[in-house]
């Protein structure tokens, strides 16, 4: 074999060696790179040596910059507490309706006021520091500045309501005056008021003198605000915190009138309700669906509210509760969904059913957006063939 192929290689040696193409000399490359894996791995490759010199030309874009790692653990969400009655109350509760006025959702006085502005959804502007408000105001209607001579008397924390001797009771006094036209007639109680300053100042100066406002007892200022609502027009009630399902997890804030309460603790503690402030005609209540089942709670409530003259309005959740020196009950809550077509279809449904029974009464929050539309929708209420009212004008005397 050996010898063969020696045989073969002198045979070869002195030829001139053959010439092939470059096209024939790649061919076998060209056939090996047509496999589909050859030709993956090879892209593969040629990116990498691109990258590579990439970095060798240009340099790493991230040398020299600080690192570090880091080892992340996801930690266990923990649920939020439910608010407080108080923190209700308070401008956190508001969320994205408004800027806030004062630290920590305190009150602030109208004198002095604070920087904080809504803009409203038709571009205007409203402010709690006393500048003018761009927004539409309504024209001052106003009441007598209270307190009225012989409609209080000193009580422990504060002057408390009471009838005088001539026979003339807050829930009178108070009021704003009202003369029916014979239309049907609406009334509406804007409430929360007195713990901001931006929200208070809106409804007091862009709801109609008709519309009642309702107070927190909680306020700093309150007789200042409650002396500007009057000045414009506006009679005013105050909020009574009652024990609702669910206390104290579930607290309405100090002073709250309980359902175990005595007749003495009632008492008590309505001293120092009643005594934050004069010149309301009448109370309503803040939550309160536990305490409108105790018979002694409630009897001794309302025997108060007889004896000092004053009103109570509540939310709708009491109706079946008489007492007081006069009384009424919403018929609908107007801002249970917070936005405009809502609250607006409850105002509507509100009118539907004054046509249909001759008048009706309606209660909410003062959420900016409540407050606008209240303002817009009461506008062309006479055109519509409506009066609206003091809520005032709804209460009836028991008995009666």
């Amino acid at each position: 074999m050996f010898a063969k192929r020696q045989s073969v290689l002198a045979t070869t040696a002195g030829a001139p060696p053959v010439r092939r193409s470059l096209r024939e000399n790649l061919a076998p490359v060209g056939r090996i790179l047509k496999k589909p894996p050859v030709a993956v791995t090879a892209a593969g490759l040629l990116l990498l040596a691109a990258a590579a010199l990439f970095v060798t030309v240009l340099g790493d874009p991230r040398a020299g910059a600080p690192s570090a790692r880091a080892a992340l653990k996801r930690e266990v969400a923990v649920a939020a507490p439910p608010p407080t009655g108080l923190e209700a109350f308070s401008v956190g509760a508001y969320g994205s309706w408004q800027d806030l006025a004062g630290e920590g959702g305190a009150a602030v006085d109208p004198a002095l006021g604070g920087e904080a502005v809504i803009t409203l959804p038709n571009g205007a502007t409203v402010s709690g520091n006393g500048a003018p408000v761009t927004a539409p105001r309504v024209a001052a209607s106003p009441l007598p500045a209270a307190p009225i001579a012989g409609l209080s008397q000193p009580g422990p924390n504060g002057p408390l309501p009471t009838i005088a001797t001539d026979g003339r009771v807050p829930a009178q006094a108070y009021a704003r005056p009202f003369r029916s036209n014979g239309r049907p007639r609406v009334a509406l109680i804007v409430g929360g008021l007195g713990l901001n300053a931006v929200t208070t100042r809106a409804a007091i100066e862009r709801l109609p003198a008709e519309v009642t406002l309702s107070f927190v007892p909680y306020a700093e200022g309150l007789q200042g605000w409650i002396d500007l609502a009057r000045a414009q027009g506006h009679e005013v009630m105050l909020e009574m915190p009652m024990e609702p399902t669910g206390y104290p997890n579930n607290d309405p804030g100090p002073h709250t009138l309980l359902a175990s309460g005595q007749p003495a603790d009632i008492q008590a503690r309505m001293n120092w309700l009643l005594g934050r402030a004069t010149g309301y005609f009448g109370v309503t209540n803040y939550m309160g669906d536990r305490f409108a089942t105790s018979d002694t709670g409630m009897t001794a409530f309302m025997t108060i509210l007889r004896q000092r003259g004053v009103a109570f309005l509540d939310d709708g959740s009491m109706s079946r509760r008489p007492g007081a020196w006069a009384r009424a009950s919403a018929n609908r809550i107007i801002d249970q969904e917070q936005n405009p077509t809502a609250i607006v279809g409850e105002l509507n449904a509100l009118e539907a059913l004054a046509k249909g029974r001759g008048q009706a009464l309606g209660a909410g929050f003062s959420y900016p957006v409540t407050v606008e539309a209240v303002a817009r929708w009461t506008a062309d209420m006479d055109a519509r063939g409506l009066q609206l009212a003091p809520a005032s004008a709804m209460t009836q005397r028991p008995g009666r």
